[in-house]
């Protein structure tokens, strides 16, 4: 690849990002479109695309890009939370519970993982998967407890009493 092919794929998934950034998914897709062959860009070009798809809640249309960006790239942990946000909106829970997971396996320390886990689980009913993914989120970021009397994944388990003994944590 010629060096300047290369800067201007560069330029175009910066624009990209940035397009994102400013919430113009369409823009962003549009830059991504000229790219005609992203190289060694290739796993953050669908990832980018995945994530523009994504903003525009075309969730079915997103997963096979994302799915693609973590296979090329399974270290991008933005990657996997989009994917899994797709599948669970696509009614593809057991699937989203799994990429959440694998995203786990690359960083097991991430708050919003075990956060967004704990959604899923909570939506699935399994209490106490649920509970204890909630359990280590709240132990890695206290931030997240005020998070949860808005999240309705966790509807399934608001009048549990260890629900409400962990969420009535005085930080």
């Amino acid at each position: 690849m010629k060096r300047a092919h290369r800067i201007q794929i560069q330029r175009d998934l910066r624009e990209a990002e940035g397009y994102l950034e400013l919430q113009m998914p369409t823009k962003a897709l549009s830059a991504l479109d000229r790219i005609e062959d992203p190289g060694t860009f290739r796993g953050l070009s669908l990832y980018l695309r995945g994530e523009a798809l994504r903003d525009l809640e075309r969730y079915a249309e997103a997963i096979p890009y994302l799915t693609d960006a973590t296979d090329i790239s399974p270290s991008n942990v933005g990657a996997w939370l989009a994917l899994a946000w797709c599948q669970k909106r696509t009614d593809r829970l057991a699937q989203a519970i799994d990429s959440l997971n694998q995203a786990l396996d690359v960083e097991p320390s991430n708050p919003l993982l075990h956060y967004n886990l704990a959604c899923y689980y909570s939506l699935a009913r399994e209490k106490q998967l649920a509970l204890a993914s909630l359990a280590r989120s709240l132990e890695l970021d206290r931030n997240y407890l005020d998070l949860i009397p808005d999240e309705e994944d966790f509807e399934p388990l608001r009048n549990d009493p260890q629900f409400q003994d962990l969420t009535s944590i005085i930080v």
